[in-house]
């Protein structure tokens, strides 16, 4: 339209997810078909998918995905590969030409254990293999290890969500749990690192809003090892769940709690009511104080037993959930889930910082109950 004016969407970025709690998979073509209701809440400069379950054939084995800006790149990390790691396969990652997706990078995945003299280093295997993810993504120049999961992997570029996900393929993909986003970059660059999701292991996030608090964030998880390079507040979400779910062993609901923390306010009520859980919200608040997400947000994670739906304090990002039998949907906009479920059990828009979660009825690392259900279905 002539004379238009054009403003920054500071709400923009459109979130969705599914996962099948009895883990059954599902193709990648419907949360393609989700984030393309979503089409206005992204402006073509970050698309991005996770899948999980997606390397039954491998599930014992990291998945390493790799953005590359050239060949030497790719040189120089295969030598700290070598080192770190036994590889048991590695290939470019499928894609196809689609006219919304610019010219990629050189994409290439790897599937890998840690090498046998691993534990000499002192520490345990999901450590090892953060310090391998971090070492290349902070010292090899033109190289980014974007999704490092096992039996799961991320799928990001520059571009909008549905031509992301058509560009890898996801179609030809079966998960038991999908995420996507579509990214409206306000203060930060639309670059095929700096798409949404952004993982560490299993852990995969996306991200509506901003993370105000992303210095003090950062320099927290700097204490922890982690490195942030991928010039994003995001980046600090996916690793601060990681230290208080894997390292910390936080349940789901404290972890929550520590990063969307009660207002002092709200505790000091609570005490006054006689609550004995206001002094576990003061607990986390003292020992978490620096790693609390300030700002606006509303973030989806995915990980390898389930995914969980989270807005900060006073909900300043939209975020809606659903359920349908096993299935659970979350997402920006209520559209984007009836785009793929119909007849729905139950939709929620869940309250400000409280999460929604939704579990694997049989974890994954439970291999023993994974066995005995697999030779039951067969």
């Amino acid at each position: 339209m002539k004379g238009r004016i054009h403003r920054r969407n500071i709400s923009g970025c459109g979130l969705a997810g599914m996962m099948s709690e009895d883990g059954r998979l599902m193709s990648g073509e419907g949360i393609i078909r989700s984030m393309e209701v979503l089409h206005d809440r992204s402006n073509g400069l970050g698309g991005g998918f996770a899948g999980y379950g997606i390397y039954p054939d491998r599930q014992d084995h990291y998945a390493l995905h790799i953005m590359y800006d050239d060949i030497k790149a790719k040189e120089m990390t295969d030598v700290l590969i070598d080192e770190w790691f036994e590889v048991d396969a590695e290939e470019v990652i499928p894609t196809k030409r689609v006219p919304g997706v610019g010219k990629a990078p050189l994409l290439w995945r790897y599937f890998v254990k840690p090498s046998a003299d691993f534990n000499e280093c002192g520490v345990c295997e999901e450590d090892y293999v953060i310090d391998a993810v971090m070492l290349v993504n902070s010292t090899v120049e033109g190289a980014f290890i974007f999704s490092s999961g096992k039996n799961m992997g991320a799928f990001k570029a520059v571009g909008f969500p549905e031509d992301v996900g058509k560009f890898y393929r996801l179609n030809e993909y079966e998960g038991y749990t999908w995420i996507g986003h579509g990214r409206f970059p306000t203060n930060t660059p639309g670059w095929w690192g700096g798409a949404h999701p952004f993982t560490i292991l299993d852990w995969a996030i996306v991200h509506n809003g901003e993370i105000s608090s992303y210095g003090i964030n950062k320099r927290y998880l700097e204490m922890f090892g982690y490195k942030c390079t991928m010039l994003t507040d995001t980046e600090v979400v996916a690793y601060s769940f990681d230290l208080l779910l894997r390292r910390h062993n936080l349940p789901i609901e404290l972890a929550c709690k520590a990063l969307a923390a009660s207002f002092w306010t709200d505790i000091d009520r609570m005490k006054a009511q006689g609550k004995k859980v206001a002094d576990v919200y003061e607990a986390l608040r003292m020992v978490y104080g620096s790693g609390l997400l300030n700002g606006p947000f509303a973030i989806i994670l995915g990980h390898a037993n389930g995914m969980v739906g989270l807005s900060d304090r006073v909900k300043l990002r939209p975020l809606v959930a659903a359920r349908k039998d096993d299935m659970l949907y979350i997402a920006s906009e209520e559209s984007a889930i009836r785009e793929v479920a119909s007849g729905l059990d139950r939709v929620w828009n869940p309250k400000a910082g409280e999460p929604v979660i939704g579990e694997l009825k049989i974890p994954v690392s439970n291999t023993d109950a994974v066995r005995e259900l697999e030779e039951t279905v067969a």
